[in-house]
């Protein structure tokens, strides 16, 4: 039987050595402390599970929902990106709910790509984001993940040297892996170039809400006229700690997500009817259920970066988001990502992510994500540090200062 053309296009999937050594660790009994995927662990908070019960409990709401989202869920994503970022949206036509910001992702690079279509694409970034495309049948071009100067020049070479002209490009901040966040003036300077080259702007705001300094994140929204050019995805999965529940919007642009729910209208009836209630509930609370998420992953964020550090490992301190992207030490640097994560399950039983899963660019770092305790997180670190020491490098491990 020959190869299906689509899969032919995907590579192997670079996590499964990793996973494939954590299973077999597992099966065998073995305590891993698991940091590679960015699998909530906390549970959802207390009121919107109640939500649900109450909701699920009326039969009328068992039937098919619609695609689009219910209209009170609509309105209170509206409600909530104009309390947020203070960006006005018809919850009629500049708003969708999706199941998961990921597959709203997928769905719209279907809705716009068309054989051959050239999109930019940073390195590296989540996978979704470059084999959304790839799957439709698109080119991907890399650019830089870094929000500042140096974000341009890269950016109008590959639209110089781009043939096709790239129709879109690709936003992710706070970025995952990096935990790179961008500022209102970039979102502008991006939109200008999007309109003057006549791009489309996909902007991934699934972390919006974790973040560790005074200012939180922006959205792309909030620049005039970016509604022209751009669609944005969240998520209620980290937020609201509601991963499994499978809700996300696409918001912005009425032709781009008119394009979206056309595909969608083929595909699915959207997520069951109660956890749509529950979402709109959560959106509608006084954010002291984010707030607490929120501190959570800070606290976490901390113990990781003094505990790591003191283990022998350079850790940047990410700005937002729930991952830390650690470059892998330079005496382990022939490994490469996949290798060096694979010692780290068979010596240290500790998984993290192989950060060449985000990119080529990504093969000298490894991802840790912040879904274990306090306690999990240093115990992970102390196994790890024996490792470093046991691998004859000591003289390159010594303990240093976190920064904070």
């Amino acid at each position: 039987m020959a190869d299906f053309h689509t899969i032919k296009r995907l590579p192997a999937y670079v996590f499964e050595p990793v996973n494939r050594l954590k299973e077999r660790a597992l099966a065998n009994g073995v305590d891993i402390i698991d940091l590679g995927m960015g699998n909530p662990d906390m549970p959802t908070p207390p009121a919107i599970v109640e939500k649900l019960r109450e909701a699920v409990m009326d039969p009328r709401s068992h039937r098919y929902s619609t695609s689009r989202g219910i209209a009170d869920l609509r309105r209170a994503q509206a409600a909530y990106y104009a309390r947020r970022f203070g960006v006005k949206l018809n919850p009629e036509t500049e708003v969708a709910a999706t199941l998961g910001s990921k597959e709203g992702f997928a769905n719209m690079a279907q809705a716009i790509t068309a054989p051959g279509d050239v999109v930019l694409c940073p390195n590296p970034t989540y996978p979704i984001h470059p084999f959304g495309f790839i799957m439709a049948g698109g080119v991907v071009r890399s650019i830089s993940g870094l929000p500042d100067d140096t974000f341009f020049g890269p950016v109008e070479r590959a639209i110089r040297h781009s043939i096709p002209k790239p129709i879109a490009i690709v936003l992710n901040y706070p970025a995952n892996p990096t935990g790179h966040v961008a500022s209102v003036d970039f979102y502008k300077d991006v939109i200008a170039f999007a309109r003057k080259h006549h791009l489309i702007v996909l902007s991934d705001l699934a972390y919006a809400e974790i973040y560790f300094g005074d200012e939180p994140p922006p959205s792309v929204l909030q620049v005039n006229g970016a509604a022209e050019v751009a669609v944005e995805f969240t998520t209620m999965s980290k937020a609201f700690a509601m991963p499994g529940w499978r809700l996300g919007f696409a918001v912005g642009n009425e032709r781009l997500l008119a394009a979206l729910m056309r595909v969608k209208s083929y595909l699915d009836y959207g997520a069951f009817t109660p956890i749509q209630m529950a979402a709109a509930a959560a959106l509608e609370g006084d954010g002291s259920e984010i707030a607490e998420i929120r501190s959570i992953y800070r606290r976490r964020r901390d113990v990781l970066v003094e505990s790591f550090t003191e283990a022998g490992l350079e850790v940047p301190p990410p700005d937002a988001g729930m991952f830390a992207w650690l470059p892998i030490p330079k005496r382990f640097s022939d490994l490469g990502s996949i290798g060096f994560s694979k010692r780290l399950i068979e010596q240290a039983n500790v998984a993290v992510a192989p950060g060449i899963g985000f990119g080529d660019q990504g093969d000298n770092h490894i991802r840790v994500a912040l879904v274990e305790n306090e306690q999990r997180i240093r115990q992970a670190a102390a196994s790890i540090g024996k490792v470093l020491l046991s691998a004859g490098h000591a003289a390159d491990f010594k303990p240093k200062p976190a920064s904070r």
